[in-house]
């Protein structure tokens, strides 16, 4: 069996860079658990939300991303790793294994990719109105389609008044939750270096009622300086060929690839899941684009001065096992 020789400084480097992936509210629910020829990612249930993500879909899409990143640190260090799925059937908590492949140099994709991942994060301010080229759109498609999920984007003012009708809807029904709006207020907060969570810096703007696509409420101050949104962003919706919680996490490995390939590629994004969050509009959101499964996130795409990112959670504090994993340096 293959095994990794990394040291102990390579393996907080690793999971550093598997910690910048995506998750709602910045909650980031994962834990890493270490052994010489596998790192499991596990999902941390402490820091679940049950009244956003009942079912835990959305953190396991955040698991997802996390394991995807993990890889590509792995590859570019050139010890890359097969990445399984919900490998024990038995261990729902247990979203994916890495296991040791064979050495080999990263190709000059993976290079790129790994070096968004410390840029890449959700920019919830206005974008400029400049349309995205057709050959950045085509990549954001080709992102999703090499890691067997799809990415359609949603063209034309009727579309996009149409499915951000939706996100405005399903972000109402969520608010009518006094569970929801509490669990949101839980992960906002005032100091911008706090190591989960939502700050103002990083939330955007206050909400206003005339918006497009209708945003969550993280205390950010109200604009009337500042320009208003665009009025035709470019929106995509992101899924895989099923919706059971193994098709999850694969969906976040889909998301967090096509992530990374909007940074490379000098493109702002910003995700709305509050139309996958509530059942009768994700079906609505289905029945629209004409898929025989429901997809995993809405995105937003588009041009922005870069806006501040949410800091994240210590190594120390996700990681397991790493005294019997790695070697001294």
């Amino acid at each position: 069996m293959t095994t990794w020789d990394l040291s102990d400084a390579d393996v907080t480097a690793v999971v550093e860079s598997a910690v910048r992936a995506p998750s709602v509210h910045n909650s980031q629910p994962w834990r890493f658990r270490f052994d010489p020829s596998f790192i499991d990612v596990f999902l941390d249930e402490g820091r679940l939300l049950p009244a956003g993500d009942p079912s835990g879909r959305a953190a396991r899409l955040s698991c997802g991303a996390a394991a995807y990143t993990l890889g590509l640190a792995l590859a570019v260090r050139g010890t890359p790793a097969e990445i399984l799925v919900r490998p024990v059937p038995g261990d729902p908590a247990l979203l994916a294994r890495l296991i040791a492949a064979p050495p080999r140099p990263a190709t000059p994709l993976e290079r790129r990719l790994h070096a968004a991942v410390p840029r890449r994060h959700s920019n919830r301010r206005p974008f400029a109105d400049q349309p995205v080229p057709i050959a950045a759109r085509s990549e954001l498609i080709a992102a999703a389609a090499a890691e067997g999920g799809w990415l359609d984007l949603v063209i034309g003012s009727t579309a996009i008044d149409a499915t951000a009708a939706l996100v405005r809807v399903a972000d109402a029904t969520l608010n009518q939750n006094p569970a929801y709006r509490a669990e949101l207020r839980a992960w906002t907060r005032s100091d911008p270096a706090s190591p989960d969570g939502v700050s103002a810096a990083a939330g955007g703007p206050a909400p206003q009622p005339d918006e497009l696509l209708a945003r969550r409420d993280f205390g950010g101050e109200h604009r009337p300086d500042l320009r208003d949104y665009e009025r035709e962003p470019l929106i995509g919706a992101l899924g895989v060929p099923g919706e059971r919680p193994v098709d999850e996490v694969r969906a976040g490995m889909c998301l967090q690839r096509v992530l990374l390939t909007a940074t490379d590629l000098g493109l702002a994004t910003s995700m709305f899941s509050q139309p996958v969050d509530v059942p009768s509009v994700r079906e609505q959101l289905r029945l629209a684009l004409g898929r025989p499964h429901a997809p995993q996130m809405v995105l937003r795409f588009g041009y922005a001065v870069r806006q501040a990112a949410s800091a994240r959670r210590d190594t120390t504090d996700v990681m397991e096992g790493t005294n019997t994993y790695a070697r001294r340096d």
